[in-house]
């Protein structure tokens, strides 16, 4: 199953497949040469598919905890002023996806989306500290009514250079489903109450609209 975001570069990537294949066939006399670039073809056709990916989540909706927004790996847990929305300090998770990983965003609370933005910025490679106020970005914040106002920002990266977001104001947010992607290696950053337990560590990789990466504190 690949995302929707994906059906223009998938059907172009088959094509130029096609024409490779096919073209490598019939222009090229060497064997061995003309093997060659039809891997080549084969090889950068299959990077496209598995990119564009979607596969199923099953989320257990729980009003009560945070879940991955994201695919990738944890660089970064740390206690952060967040400028933007909330104007004090927050726990920030950093999620790190690369180009091989499942770039589809999902909601990480279910709750009513009160504010969606885009900012325009730098390309800084996506795992770069400076990279989750200075890139191009979108912050979006979720309001659940048990654990109050969670904001996740999606980062573009140095390859990343679009970011779907579909999150909009006033509309019902679902913990775990479709809320956007983004188009080659990025990051996305999750920042919660100070006092709320982090359940993961660094260097973890999750699972988004699968795993807990944070809870309210009982």
């Amino acid at each position: 199953m690949f995302h929707k975001e994906g059906y223009k570069i998938i059907f172009i990537t088959l094509a130029f497949l096609a024409f490779g294949v096919i073209g490598a066939g019939e222009w090229v006399d060497n064997y061995t040469v003309q093997k060659i670039i039809q891997l080549v073809f084969f090889g950068l056709a299959i990077l496209i598919l598995q990119f564009f990916r979607n596969p199923k989540r099953h989320t257990n909706i729980d009003d009560t905890v945070v879940m991955a927004p994201v695919d990738g790996q944890v660089v970064a847990i740390e206690e952060v002023l967040e400028p933007e929305y909330f104007k004090d300090k927050r726990r920030q998770i950093s999620i790190f996806m690369t180009p091989l990983n499942v770039h589809v965003t999902r909601y990480p609370v279910s709750g009513t989306v009160v504010y969606s933005e885009y900012h325009k910025g730098k390309y800084l490679v996506a795992s770069h500290p400076k990279s989750s106020t200075e890139n191009e970005r979108t912050s979006i914040v979720v309001d659940n009514k048990k654990i109050g106002k969670i904001l996740y920002r999606q980062v573009a990266g140095f390859i990343a250079r679009r970011i779907v977001n579909y999150a909009k104001i006033k509309e019902q947010a679902v913990q775990g489903e479709d809320a956007g992607f983004i188009k080659f290696g990025s990051r996305a950053d999750i920042f919660v109450p100070l006092d709320f337990e982090v359940t993961v560590v660094l260097g973890d990789k999750v699972r988004g609209g699968e795993q807990v990466i944070a809870r309210k504190s009982s």
